[in-house]
């Protein structure tokens, strides 16, 4: 997915770096290693698991990163999960009807529905993969992340379907309603800007990237795929105009890597940047303010911070 397709991109723009990918399992983890360096054999390229949505797991990567690791330059968190994606076909019918179909198809509002389940944490496992533990995993990694001599980057896979609408401060974890998915990325969002707000004076900047619809085995999950080889060629056309059909993984990376270049103190901190291709395929991003609330992205870290606090009781045999 985005995530291979990130490292093969990163590595063309500096052979110098050292990578280091997270996977939920060893085996996965060595498969991927083995694709990136099939492309780039001088890459140096280590690994690390961990699972995201197991918080003991991501406590556990978090000491042998500190262990492994004097200081962290880039943390892409681009983990995410959405299970069982249903679609709303009478919705989206009705959304043809009045004349909002391109809008709809390019942000799922309306259209997508999921249902969640529970981890071993007791938690939200979308809300637990796509942000807490990312969340977790970057508090962990504090130590690595700031007082650099350079600033250190935070880099969060978000999406156009993150929607204020989807979220509740009251149910941050999105218990109650069936758009888990989109609750999560706009936390994301929140989550991304408070922290530009409580650590850039400590050299630690943060930046959201949606990398637009992208074909991955996500994506692939919510048709069956004879009707995703039927509806391919449609889907060409539509980025005629729909620049946010990315389509391919390397496209959709285009924004994590046009970050990678860029000084963050010259970045806007409220700024979602998304991958974009034109009708004849050529890549380029495009900026767009966010629309997030401080003072709900303030409360939001607040209750993060309240449940960081019972994990790391419940697991204070995993810490230092």
């Amino acid at each position: 997915g985005v995530g291979l397709a990130l490292c093969q991109r990163l590595l063309e723009e500096d052979g110098r770096i050292h990578l280091c990918i997270a996977c939920r399992s060893v085996q996965k983890s060595e498969a991927t290693r083995d694709l990136i360096l099939a492309t780039h054999p001088t890459a140096q390229v280590s690994t690390v698991e961990v699972d995201l949505g197991n918080l003991a797991s991501v406590l556990r990567a978090a000491q042998e990163l500190r262990c492994r690791f004097q200081r962290l330059d880039f943390v892409y968190l681009n983990a995410g999960i959405m299970p069982n994606p249903h679609v709303n076909f009478k919705a989206l019918w009705h959304g043809l009807l009045s004349g909002k179909v391109l809008h709809m198809l390019t942000t799922a509002e309306g259209i997508m529905t999921q249902t969640d389940r529970l981890t071993g944490d007791g938690l939200q496992e979308v809300f637990t993969t796509n942000l807490f533990g990312h969340f977790l995993l970057v508090r962990q990694l504090q130590s690595l992340l700031c007082g650099n001599e350079k600033p250190s980057r935070l880099i969060w896979t978000s999406s156009s379907n993150a929607r204020e609408s989807a979220f509740s401060l009251s149910d941050y974890q999105h218990a109650k309603g069936q758009e888990s998915y989109s609750s999560s990325k706009y936390a994301t969002d929140l989550t991304s800007v408070v922290l530009n707000r409580k650590f850039n004076n400590q050299g630690l900047y943060s930046s959201v990237v949606c990398p637009g619809l992208v074909m991955t085995n996500m994506t692939y999950r919510i048709l069956p795929v004879f009707l995703w080889k039927l509806l391919m060629p449609i889907m060409w056309l539509i980025r005629f105009f729909a620049k946010t059909y990315t389509l391919t993984p390397y496209n959709g990376a285009e924004a994590h890597v046009w970050l990678f270049k860029q000084k963050p103190e010259y970045l806007d901190l409220l700024v979602k940047y998304h991958s974009c291709t034109t009708g004849l395929g050529r890549c380029y991003v495009e900026p767009r303010k966010m629309d997030v609330d401080e003072d709900t992205a303030e409360k939001l870290y607040q209750k993060l911070l309240e449940l960081e606090k019972q994990i790391l009781e419940k697991y204070s045999e995993l810490l230092d």
